[in-house]
C-alpha cells in the first residue's frame, strides 16, 4: 500500500450499514491542477448524506459491476451501449455521462480514455494520470487485450484467475460451436440474454451463417440496440425449422423437441450438452495481460470470494507486486474528504 501513496494512488473501500465492507473498490488522486478526485469503480452509490465521489466509472452492465445502481447517478460514467444496455436491463433512465469505445472523456478535470476489453457489447477499460504522471488503468472484465495500454497502476479482474482450479483453465471451442451449426437441420442455443446472446450471434456471422436468428424478447432487443452487423434477427413467434434459435439457457426446454439444443457455458450441470465459450481470459491469459501491460503494482478488485487474494498471491509468486481488495483497509468516507 506504500508504494501506491508513493505513487499518488489511495485505493480505499466501502462499508455498509452493519459496518462490513462491500465489494467495491474506489480510487483517490490528485488530478494535474492538484484537485483531489475520488472515481468509484463499478460500484453501487455512495448514501446521499455522505460525500459523493466524483465518478462511478461502470465498465460493463452486467449485475456484479452495480451498473443499475450507479446508472442513477448524474456522476455515472459509461459507454453509450453501456448506457443502452443498462436501460433495456432494468428499465430505467441512465443519468450519467456516456463516451465512446476509443475515446476519452473529461471527468471533474480528468481526462479519462476508454479501451476496449472484449468482454461485452460497449464493455471498456478506463485510463487516467494522475499529478506525478501515474497511469491507471481499471479494466473490469476482460476477454481481449488487444487494445489494452501499458500503465502503471492495474485494477483488474480475477474471475478465472486461480491458477490451481482446473477449470480457470480453459480455450473456446469455436470448432464444436461450428459443428453444432453444420451437422444439425434444427439448432438453438441457450445463452444469457445480454454478453452471451450477441457473442453467439456474431459467432455465427463469422462463421458464414446467413440466415434469420430467432431470439426471446430481451435477447432480441439488446442484439438489436447493441451491434451493428447483426444480420436478420426475427422474434421466437417468427421463427422458421431451419432458423437457429438463442434463448437463455433455461428457456431450451421450452423450444420443440426436436431441435438439437447447446447450452453456451464452460459449466456442466445442465441438462443439455454445453460448448465451452467464455465472455473471459482464463488463468493463463489473466497473467499473460499483467505481463503485457506491465504494472508497477496490481489491484485484484474482482469477483468477490477468494479469487481475487488467490490472483494476487499468484502474480506475487511471480514476482509481480499485487494485493487485492481484501488487503485494503482504507475506508471510503467523510474522514478523507
Amino acid at each position: 500500500m506504500k508504494r501506491l501513496i508513493d505513487m499518488g494512488v489511495l485505493a480505499c473501500r466501502q462499508k455498509n450499514s452493519r459496518g462490513t465492507f462491500k465489494p467495491h473498490l474506489a480510487v483517490r488522486f490528485r488530478s494535474d491542477d492538484g484537485n483531489l478526485n475520488t472515481f468509484s469503480i463499478d460500484s453501487t452509490r455512495v448514501p446521499k448524506k455522505h460525500i459523493q465521489p466524483d465518478a462511478y466509472l461502470v465498465t460493463h452492465a452486467h449485475s456484479d459491476h452495480h451498473g443499475k445502481s450507479a446508472m442513477l447517478s448524474e456522476r455515472s460514467v459509461c459507454t453509450d451501449k453501456t448506457a443502452v444496455a443498462l436501460e433495456i436491463r432494468h428499465d430505467k433512465e441512465y443519468k450519467g455521462s456516456t463516451v465512446g469505445t476509443g475515446e476519452s472523456i473529461e471527468v471533474n478535470g480528468v481526462t479519462v480514455q476508454t479501451y476496449s476489453t472484449g468482454h461485452t457489447a460497449g464493455a471498456v477499460a478506463f485510463y487516467w494520470t494522475n499529478e506525478v504522471g501515474t497511469r491507471i488503468l481499471v479494466t473490469g472484465d476482460v476477454k481481449d487485450t488487444s487494445a489494452l495500454p501499458k500503465c502503471d497502476v492495474l485494477i483488474t479482474e480475477a474471475n478465472y484467475g486461480d491458477p490451481t482450479d482446473p477449470s480457470c483453465h480453459f480455450e473456446d471451442d469455436i470448432f464444436g460451436f461450428r459443428d453444432a451449426v453444420e451437422n444439425n437441420c434444427s439448432v438453438a442455443f441457450g445463452a444469457y440474454a445480454f454478453g452471451k446472446a450477441q457473442r453467439a450471434v456474431e459467432l455465427l456471422r463469422d462463421i458464414g451463417y446467413s440466415g434469420a436468428i430467432a431470439m426471446e424478447d430481451r435477447s432480441l432487443q439488446l442484439t438489436r440496440s447493441l451491434l451493428e452487423d447483426a444480420g436478420e434477427l426475427v422474434g421466437l413467434e417468427d421463427c422458421g425449422e431451419e432458423d437457429i434459435c438463442i434463448v437463455p439457457p433455461w428457456d431450451l426446454k421450452k423450444l420443440p423437441h426436436k431441435r438439437a439444443k447447446y447450452v453456451m457455458t464452460g459449466r456442466s450441470d445442465y441438462r443439455y450438452p454445453s460448448i465451452q465459450i467464455s465472455d473471459h481470459l482464463d488463468a493463463g491469459g489473466l497473467v499473460n495481460m499483467v505481463e503485457a501491460i506491465d504494472p508497477e503494482v496490481t489491484i485484484v478488485y474482482h469477483p468477490s470470494g477468494d479469487r481475487p487474494e488467490k490472483f494476487a498471491s499468484h502474480l506475487r509468486s511471480l514476482g509481480k507486486d499485487a494485493i487485492s481488495i481484501d488487503g485494503i483497509s482504507n475506508v471510503l468516507s467523510n474522514e478523507f474528504a
